[in-house]
């Protein structure tokens, strides 16, 4: 992937979450992801690229943008070829309750780069570079926590994990802090924490969580580019805590589509089989300030964005602090 290329994929990120601004705290998530789709979408057509959406907004029949097998690009024979998943919004609810914390983000890799993984449930697992290689999905959550402080020369007392703040987890917390663990419950936005976990000033240890399968592969480029690890499993919704007898049928599609995408259910899936390559590049741009980047902000004519851009590959780290003219976004 050429790096001019790499640099142009943040205008894609920063796009979204300028049209997601307006949407901020109105209360229609759906508006605000829509608007941040099609600005994803129009900035990506611009590109010199040919690019196929392997984790979008859904299924072809589900949804008219963004959609998993879209491609995406200029298109031409010499432009880049490369694999896109995206994530518009992620914290949808979160913009549209004004809440912090709301990413647009998307990963970049070669043509088979990314897992496909269809719009399910996925329990996830995430450690930094220092814990690599001591996490297992297999085991439980305490002896995972054990492995990971024992490596990190840590007392359980100075270990800290993030979970994502569901009423699926809510027993999952309390034999957690029945340790000795500080738990930093997260409404949303499972992505976001990933990454933070695995950037060189976290003050978390681990994250642990039952989130979207989609989220989950954007999440394990991030967590790839920047040398940490990660585990998944794909877990039917029916299979999920919480979950009503009324969502059997969903759960049938999911095993189906898994099925036709070859894809393995309850099975521990390592991050060498979410992400298969370090040439990967990730980008998040902040919609509602929070701990890892900034908000859009607005004064008159101008708007404010904070980018975060990793490449795999060198695994360099930049954030770009970015001005926009509205009055001549067109232009750019």
């Amino acid at each position: 992937m050429k790096r001019a290329i790499s640099f142009e994929f943040s205008r894609v990120t920063e796009a979204a979450a300028l049209a997601a601004y307006d949407w901020i705290g109105r209360g229609d998530k759906n508006a605000a992801d829509d608007a941040a789709v099609k600005a994803m979408r129009l900035i990506m057509n611009k590109m010199e690229i040919r690019g196929e959406i392997v984790i979008g907004e859904g299924e072809i029949d589900e949804a008219p943008m963004l959609y998993i097998g879209e491609k995406v690009g200029r298109s031409q024979l010499e432009d880049d070829e490369v694999a896109i998943a995206v994530d518009p919004i992620d914290g949808t609810r979160m913009t549209a309750m004004g809440q912090a914390g709301a990413l647009a983000v998307l990963a970049v890799g070669g043509k088979d780069t990314f897992l496909k993984a269809p719009d399910m449930y996925m329990e996830k697992l995430v450690v930094d570079s220092e814990a690599k290689g001591m996490i297992d999905l297999d085991l439980p959550l305490e002896q995972n926590i054990r492995r990971v402080a024992s490596k990190k020369g840590k007392l359980l007392t100075q270990m800290t994990v993030a979970i994502l703040a569901k009423p699926r987890h809510d027993e999952i917390i309390k034999a957690v802090q029945n340790l000795g663990v500080r738990v930093m419950a997260i409404p949303d936005g499972d992505v976001a924490t990933a990454v933070q976990c695995c950037l060189p000033d976290s003050d978390l240890d681990l994250v642990y969580g039952i989130g979207g399968a989609p989220e989950g592969v954007v999440a394990a480029a991030a967590v790839r580019a920047l040398g940490g690890d990660i585990q998944g499993r794909l877990i039917p919704r029916n299979q999920v805590k919480g979950n009503s007898p009324e969502n059997l049928s969903a759960a049938e599609k999911e095993l189906l589509r898994c099925a036709q995408m070859n894809v393995p259910v309850n099975k521990v899936l390592k991050l060498e089989d979410l992400v298969r390559d370090d040439n990967v590049l990730f980008a998040a741009t902040g919609i509602t300030s929070g701990d890892l980047l900034k908000g859009v902000q607005r004064k008159g004519s101008m708007m404010f964005t904070e980018t975060l851009l990793i490449r795999g590959r060198s695994r360099t780290i930049r954030k770009l602090a970015s001005y926009h003219d509205i009055s001549r976004l067109s232009e750019d």
